[in-house]
């Protein structure tokens, strides 16, 4: 089921919310958190029931592993350790998500370096399956640590399962979530919250149908065409995928806090306003940033640890590898890869600066690191290289830089005709609504507050309730299609 559906809206969610609160108000705490678990399941089951049997699978078997970690004394009177009991169970998530995600892609590079003909699986990706696949193994980790402990299955399928962050993140920590489920004051409507989550859930639903369902246009045809764009269709195509992925995910995430909210669970925030970062490891503080924390203290910290002594160079070399770790995490394909070893050489780049205390304007340091990750995610959009690479040789020009037909209606109808922005745009089937477009959500993401600012500062006002009720009406004015989450893929 999808957040920007009629029947998530009007049907799904309201429902959700009277009959949790309603088993909380009538005592019945065990049944309101096991109604919440049975419409998580139902939510992630709308898609296709057939992958319902994976998750619960999934959920048994690292509770059955989080209990033996967490149980000690019984670990005394048997032979195995604890450490082969984490590390079988890490592993079988890791095989887990590598045959459903990576498995065709194994094949094809087998094939290819081994000249076979083994035949594709061609499996279909289970929604959601990194995320609550990652959320597990940091579960592991934690049990392995002593940092928590989960007796309850219920409880912990509720964690994972939880069903605004499910299927795109953010990514959550048992810590942090299951005092919030057991809060006694969380089981009581919070009208302030729900208030609250309406706007955050409703300024998430515009990014998403209006700005980044509308930039895919332009991103989808631009992608397709990539081999005949001149320079200027290539950097708007370009720069329509980057917004793009900016706002579906940054849309989905405030949704999934929004709705979060109205449950009175706080998610953690996910972005930050990450195209206003003055350099790299700036950008990584604000985008995706449970990601970025997983990253941190679940892959590099343990490749750090596995030197037997610390240096500065090998903390670089262990950045490079985790982020080479998490572009392969995104996607199946030589060009995630790719992706991944960018950013890791990014960032040991900006490192090396900051360690040689060297200085640069700041809006030179937001320009270098905007273009660059720009430039990078015509890698993490791109079919195949040879897709990727057509797109960057319209990027420098090898195409031309404007239409031939340019002074021609320049000449006949005028610099500020209609007709301007699709001759501009003609290899991507733009107009100067495109133009105009872009340039609004450039100034969007540079200079105005992000939702989770405006939610900071957000009051039930006459005033708010304006704005939501008008930004909700166009917003469903404009839901006719179904349009996945960008995320969904990954």
């Amino acid at each position: 089921m999808l957040f920007n559906s009629y029947e998530f809206i009007f049907l799904f969610l309201p429902v959700s919310l009277v009959v949790y609160f309603l088993l909380n108000r009538m005592k019945l705490t065990v049944g309101a958190s096991a109604w919440l678990l049975f419409v998580s399941l139902f939510f992630y089951s709308w898609w296709n029931v057939k992958y319902l049997p994976l998750i619960l699978g999934s959920i048994l078997f690292n509770y059955s592993i989080g209990g033996m970690l967490s149980d000690g004394n019984s670990l005394k009177k048997q032979t195995i350790s604890r450490r082969a009991i984490f590390l079988s169970g890490v592993t079988a998530n890791i095989l887990f998500l590598s045959y459903f995600k990576y498995m065709d892609f194994f094949i094809v590079n087998i094939n290819t370096l081994a000249s076979t003909s083994i035949p594709l699986l061609k499996i279909i990706l289970p929604l959601g399956i990194s995320f609550f696949t990652i959320t597990q193994i940091a579960f592991l980790v934690d049990a392995y640590e002593g940092v928590v402990i989960e007796k309850n299955l219920l409880n912990y399928a509720l964690f994972v399962t939880f069903f605004p962050h499910l299927l795109a993140g953010p990514i959550l920590h048992h810590k942090d979530m299951m005092p919030q489920f057991a809060n006694v004051r969380n089981k009581v409507l919070n009208y302030r919250n729900v208030a609250g989550g309406l706007f955050l859930f409703f300024i998430g639903l515009f990014k998403k149908v209006i700005i980044a369902d509308e930039l895919s246009v332009t991103a989808k045809t631009g992608f397709n065409m990539a081999q005949s764009l001149n320079f200027f269709e290539a950097w708007v195509t370009s720069l329509s995928y980057t917004f793009q992925l900016y706002f579906d995910f940054s849309g989905y995430t405030d949704m999934a806090l929004g709705v979060g909210l109205m449950f009175n669970i706080i998610l953690p925030r996910n972005f930050n306003s990450p195209y206003k970062a003055t350099s790299i490891i700036d950008f990584w503080r604000r985008w995706h940033m449970t990601l970025s924390n997983f990253v941190t203290t679940y892959i590099y910290t343990p490749i750090l640890r596995s030197f037997e002594s610390f240096s500065y160079r090998k903390s670089l070399f262990a950045i490079f590898v985790a982020m080479l770790i998490c572009g392969f995490w995104h996607g199946a394909g030589w060009t995630f890869v790719f992706w991944g070893a960018l950013q890791g050489a990014a960032l040991v780049v900006n490192h090396l600066w900051r360690k040689r205390k060297l200085k640069m304007p700041r809006w030179f340091g937001w320009f270098i690191t905007f273009n660059f990750f720009n430039l990078s995610l015509v890698f993490f959009r791109a079919k195949d290289w040879h897709n990727a690479l057509n797109l960057l040789k319209g990027m420098v020009g090898f195409n031309g830089f404007l239409p031939s037909t340019l002074h021609e209606t320049i000449r006949t109808r005028g610099l500020f005709t209609s007709k301007l922005g699709e001759t501009l745009l003609a290899g991507v089937g733009g107009s100067n609504r495109t133009i105009l477009g872009l340039i609004t959500v450039m100034i969007f993401t540079m200079v105005l507050r992000n939702s989770n600012e405006l939610k900071d500062g957000f009051q039930p006002t006459w005033k708010v309730c304006a704005f939501m009720v008008i930004i909700s009406f166009y917003t469903f004015l404009n839901m006719g299609k179904v349009s996945e989450f960008l995320y969904f893929q990954f």
